[in-house]
């Protein structure tokens, strides 16, 4: 079941989503269990359960439903109409859920937050990405993600049609501002970055100035070069400088209003860290119908 539910191309792996479903429930039961599901709902009551996209958007985090549901019942029966990445209109259901109610009741909150929060970042997502369409610029998340929720967080932003950006601190070196203040200049902190970076890893640079620019197209050891924070004339600038020698990624304050105009510019990538830390929840619901 949770295979399926998967975003077309988009894996996530099945312990993440175990890890944080169990972590989530764990939160909301804590060490009595649901006292009100307990008090007022016969041990043996079964219910049917609608979980409902009450708007448009695109779907992130049903395979973290049915688990929340499974945990608690594992003889839980979970139908669902669609999976992860579909495109859903306002008022649709997506998931059909039919168990014990206790069990109904006490998963309900933990699978409509993550859903919710999930979904609301891949539609996110997707918005940037439609604002792109027919450039050449991908979008791409950060590393400004909710604690415990990055994996999640980041598997969302592929089922909306982005990219990933590096998952953490030990996938690829990204050097910023402070590491060429602490090194002693470009030159050489991407010495000391090639000296011992193995084959797999890649260097990608921060600069904030076209002659920072020229700089590193002068010692020629990155990857990658992201533009921090600079207008979109400057960056098709830099776009000219590089000629294609390496990526270019534009971050800094993107936001909707401004995509558009930054892709024009020829960039490959633009990441942005809003579409994870800041994305609006997509307004989901569960209904009983006994």
């Amino acid at each position: 079941m949770t295979r399926s539910l998967l975003c077309p191309g988009a894996f996530l792996s099945p312990l993440e989503i175990d890890a944080a479903v169990t972590r989530a429930l764990a939160e909301d039961l804590g060490r009595a269990g649901d006292v009100t599901a307990v008090a007022t709902i016969p041990e043996d009551a079964g219910a049917r359960a609608v979980v409902m996209a009450r708007e448009a958007g695109i779907l992130a985090g049903l395979p973290l439903v049915a688990a929340a549901f499974v945990k608690l019942a594992p003889e839980m029966e979970i139908a669902a109409n669609m999976r992860d990445g579909s495109s859903v209109a306002g008022k649709t259901e997506v998931m059909v859920v039919s168990g014990p109610a206790r069990a109904v009741l006490s998963a309900e909150r933990t699978a409509l937050n993550l859903l919710g929060h999930l979904s609301g970042v891949a539609t996110a997502t997707h918005e940037f990405v439609r604002r792109v369409a027919g450039t050449r610029t991908r979008i791409c998340c950060t590393r400004k993600t909710t604690p415990g929720l990055r994996a999640l967080e980041k598997y969302a932003v592929r089922c909306g049609g982005g990219f990933n950006h590096r998952f953490g601190l030990d996938d690829a070196m990204l050097i910023k501002d402070n590491h060429i203040a602490v090194a002693g200049g470009i030159r050489a902190v991407l010495e000391r970055a090639k000296a011992v970076a193995g084959h797999l890893v890649k260097i990608e640079i921060e600069v904030d100035t076209l002659d920072q620019l020229r700089e590193v197209l002068e010692v020629g050891l990155a990857d990658a070069v992201l533009l921090d924070n600079m207008d979109a004339t400057t960056m098709r600038k830099a776009v000219q400088m590089v000629g294609g020698k390496f990526a270019l990624e534009a971050s800094g304050g993107i936001t909707l209003d401004t995509i558009a105009e930054i892709a024009k510019t020829g960039v490959d990538y633009a990441s942005s860290g809003w579409i994870t830390h800041s994305a609006p929840h997509l307004d989901v619901a569960l209904d009983i119908e006994m």
